[in-house]
């Protein structure tokens, strides 16, 4: 593979314009052919199996209206002490406001608060329309299925809403079709990101050239990526929120891999290499690294499959196209940029004392590497016990899914579920609707409407709607805490197998329960119960293949071990600031959330990934250390020192772009982009540049340990090889005899 890059990368830096005029005509094709003929990317919570999708089928094969989507408009008097039953004026704007309401395409069907204000208080309350206290009324929007919707009919929804809200009333909206089509706000942290990493960059290369080139590729390459979309939807359904998904980590992994293309290729030229042999080398060996670090991306995210969730494997193809885009860029678009900028590279930009375009091992990074090298026993026993400490809040780790109470005030959807929590209790703001098949019998619809209407969950339960023709009957209940409360998922268990069994057993009915609660606690189960089986098989690839990249037993499970610490301490964090609410105000997050279901498996794919990318370059030198000398200890401060400085700009960059992200009003971007950045940290500093070199001090010469019988059926990849340099055959066992913790002779 290295002959192959080597020449392509020479190709790329002698016609620059051929390479790029292909990468722009590719990209006026692809951009175009999204705007004509792209699909839109819909949002689908369709996961096969699970309790809450067989309500969901039921109802859509009965052609159910409550198969679709529901928005609700919350209403109150302007005058904070008037109710609608002593208030004319607020009773004729109502009735006014539910008519255009009803009016709206697509809506086929509203609640009656108007109508109800004639049956007095008592009764007008129990049609669950008007709050007992009389001063906030609801009405319930049910729409078609996702598939009959788009943008527009949210856009008109709230057109309805604001003309209405003035001197009289105050409407606030919100419901699933705002879930369904509402783009999160991310504000400017994205573009923040972006300049902290500008910002590095300049500090790290000293040249506005050296800056700008990783900059220009990653954009470019994220830009196609997220325009290619609406094609991809073609082979799978995109959901909407994926785009930004991939483009956080597109842009993170873009920028990485051409900082480690252009560090190369610097350092080529200062040993006074031509412009295109340099590219050429830079490629061949940089250049391996990054397609083997964004193969193991793209593995371990399609990996999401296996979760058997299809939204999740859907985010994963969405994110793998961007990462795969930023690679082939990576060796074909940003040589040509590099050819074209040739020595021009460190020219342009800004001078600093003692640093110089090229320079390999930092003094200063050697002298780390022999501290932390000379207290090995220290640093492993205190930064493993960090890492744990920072692993434990694990242990309670609550998967779901946040509700528009985790919203902050500034969002309708927000306000909206204040004053129906307020006016009719939180469970109101999430609807169990329960699906039951009757077409074999029908007389257990009253009984188990009891028995629901009975559970000490349950505050109300909405008359049942029955469906003779297609047999099958309605009922929607309401839990008596919120959508996100642990003790509303623990109500719906409770439905399905205390309160419906006695009822239906013996009986052909069976019942279901759906709704956007349930359907977010049955997908958080699946995902959990799915969580460690996904990390045993990434933990086992990253074995296999670090043990192929390098030869040894010891360094594959040992990088293993310390991704899982490193990934712990994330999924730590995420519970003390989401969970728990440690410094959420930090992060402008307005009150205390559970996990979002899919995130930690998500995670842990794409930190798998990225970690793969400092492991494999800080090891890769030592290795080559290693080979040359023999001398464990030396390898080791030799690789810190060399390969320090990149690795700390590359984290800082990723931390600055997943940052970004937390600034923006969503609680699941915020989620993501503080665990990413948080596991990015640990991984880059506290793991990479301390636990590494501390343990591989402690393992001696049996970090490169491989049994002599594997050595000779392992294929060979040695993805950081010079191919102008003759290459040496790799020491078996019994070349190395190594030595084994603290200088043990190993048989």
């Amino acid at each position: 593979m290295s002959t192959a890059l080597y020449r392509l990368g020479r190709s790329a830096a002698g016609h620059p314009w051929r390479v790029i005029g292909a990468w722009l005509v590719a990209a006026v094709v692809v951009v175009g052919a999204s705007v004509a003929f792209g699909r839109k990317l819909e949002d689908s919570f369709e996961v096969p199996g699970l309790d809450s999708q067989q309500a969901l089928e039921l109802l859509s094969n009965a052609e159910s209206d409550t198969a679709g989507l529901t928005a609700q408009v919350v209403v109150t008097s302007s005058d904070s002490t008037a109710t609608f039953f002593d208030n004319p004026d607020a009773q004729v704007e109502l009735a006014a406001m539910q008519a255009r309401l009803a009016a709206l395409p697509n809506v086929l069907a509203t609640s009656d608060p108007a109508g109800a204000l004639a049956l007095g208080p008592d009764r007008a309350a129990q049609t669950g329309s008007l709050s007992p206290d009389g001063r906030i009324a609801l009405i319930r929007l049910q729409y078609p299925v996702v598939e009959k919707l788009g943008l527009a009919d949210l856009e008109a929804l709230k057109a309805a809403v604001l003309a209405a809200d003035g001197d009289v009333l105050q409407a606030e909206t919100n419901g699933d079709l705002f879930f369904a089509f509402e783009e999160p706000e991310t504000g400017a942290g994205e573009f923040l990101g972006i300049g902290v990493a500008v910002v590095i960059l300049l500090l790290a290369f000293g040249s506005v050239i050296a800056m700008g080139l990783p900059i220009g590729m990653a954009l470019f390459g994220l830009a196609l990526g997220v325009s290619s979309m609406p094609l991809v939807a073609y082979v799978i359904e995109i959901p909407s929120w994926a785009p930004q998904i991939a483009s956080m980590v597109g842009l993170g992994v873009g920028i990485d891999y051409a900082l480690f293309l252009v560090t190369r290729y610097r350092e080529f030229l200062a040993r006074g290499l031509p412009v295109e042999e340099s590219v050429g080398r830079a490629v061949a060996t940089a250049g391996q690294a990054v397609i083997f670090a964004g193969g193991t991306v793209v593995i371990a995210i399609l990996g999401l499959a296996f979760a058997g969730v299809p939204f999740m494997t859907a985010a994963g193809v969405a994110t793998s196209v961007v990462v795969m885009i930023m690679v082939v860029a990576s060796v074909t678009l940003l040589p040509a940029f590099l050819g074209m900028a040739g020595h021009w590279i460190n020219r342009v930009g800004i001078h600093r004392r003692g640093h110089h375009a090229g320079e390999d091992a930092s003094p200063g990074w050697q002298r780390w590497g022999r501290h932390v090298t000379g207290h090995a026993w220290l640093y492993t026993i205190g930064v493993t016990g960090l890492l744990l400490a920072l692993t434990a809040p694990v242990l309670a780790l609550q998967l779901g899914f946040p509700d528009d109470g985790t919203l902050p005030q500034t969002r309708t959807e927000r306000r909206a579920y204040d004053l129906v929590a307020e006016g009719f209790g939180a469970g109101m703001n999430g609807p169990l609707v329960i699906a039951i098949d009757i077409s074999t019998d029908g007389s257990v619809v009253e009984p188990l409407v009891d028995a629901i209407a009975r559970d000490p969950g349950i505050a109300a339960v909405a008359p049942p709607e029955i469906n003779e023709a297609a047999g099958v009957a309605t009922v929607v209940a309401f839990a008596t805490t919120a959508p996100q409360d642990d003790e509303t998922r623990i109500t719906v268990e409770r439905l399905r197998s205390e309160v419906f069994p006695p009822i239906l057993d013996g009986t052909e009915a069976r019942a279901h329960v759906g709704g956007q609660t349930a359907t977010f606690a049955d997908v958080g189960d699946r995902v959990a119960s799915r969580l460690p089986l996904f990390i045993t098989a990434v933990i086992g690839l990253s074995f296999v293949l670090l043990m192929l990249v390098f030869r040894s037993i010891l360094v594959p499970l040992k990088a293993a071990l310390l991704n899982l610490l490193s990934i712990g301490a994330a999924y730590g964090v995420l519970v003390m600031v989401f969970q728990w609410g440690w410094g959420k105000e930090l992060i402008g997050l307005e009150s205390t959330v559970p996990i979002v279901s899919f995130i930690p498996m998500f995670m842990f794919a794409i930190l798998f990934g990225l970690s793969m990318d400092y492991e494999v370059f800080l090891l890769s030198r030592v290795r080559e250390e290693f080979l040359s000398t023999g001398d464990n200890d030396r390898s080791v401060i030799h690789g810190i020192a060399s390969t320090a400085r990149v690795i700390t700009c590359a984290a800082l960059i990723m931390i600055s772009v997943f940052l970004g992200f937390v600034l923006g009003s969503d609680p699941t971007t915020k989620m993501f982009g503080l665990g990413l950045a948080t596991a990015i940290f640990v991984d880059a500093t506290i793991v990479r540049m301390v636990l590494v070199p501390a343990s591989m001090k402690l393992m001696g010469d049996a970090n490169w340990w491989l049994p002599a019988w594997l050595d000779r059926i392992l294929p060979t990849i040695d993805i950081d090889a010079d191919p102008t340099v003759p290459v040496r055959p790799s020491p078996t066992s019994e070349d190395l005899r190594p030595r084994g913790l603290a200088g043990l002779d190993v048989p």
